[in-house]
């Protein structure tokens, strides 16, 4: 199938489709006598599988490690296990410091809400987010 008609199917642009292929996560597709990318049907179901692991917050070099796997002819679930629990403990490690942020956020909200700018001295930047 043609590109546009591949774009069609999957949802994707053509442009996208190139990307990726550039990327490395579609293989090179045979070319017609005319020159025009000849893809096999089962690259729409691939096109769907990187916009899965896309979704899920997989980069595309994880997403290549993936696809390598699966064309070499292994199953690749242990990795994929790995790199899920890989992004779930960054998640976390975000969240913290998300929850930490919001944190001092507050306080200094707390602080701007009873500083006057008349008792600001000329020699400070802001006291609000200068440490007393």
């Amino acid at each position: 199938m043609r590109i546009g008609e591949l774009a069609a199917e999957s949802g994707l642009t053509t442009k996208t489709i190139r990307f990726y292929e550039q990327a490395g996560l579609l293989p090179a597709p045979p070319r017609t006598a005319g020159g025009y990318r000849d893809y096999p049907p089962h690259t729409v179901a691939r096109l769907s599988f990187v916009r899965d692991a896309q979704a899920a917050g997989l980069t595309l070099a994880e997403i290549r490690s993936i696809l390598a796997l699966r064309d070499s002819g292994q199953a690749p679930c242990a990795q994929v296990g790995m790199l899920i629990e890989e992004h779930l403990a960054e998640i976390a490690r975000r969240m913290a410091e998300l929850r930490q942020a919001r944190t001092v956020l507050r306080e200094l909200a707390r602080r701007a809400a009873v500083t006057s700018p008349d008792t600001c001295s000329a020699g400070d930047i802001c006291t609000i987010l200068t440490r007393p």
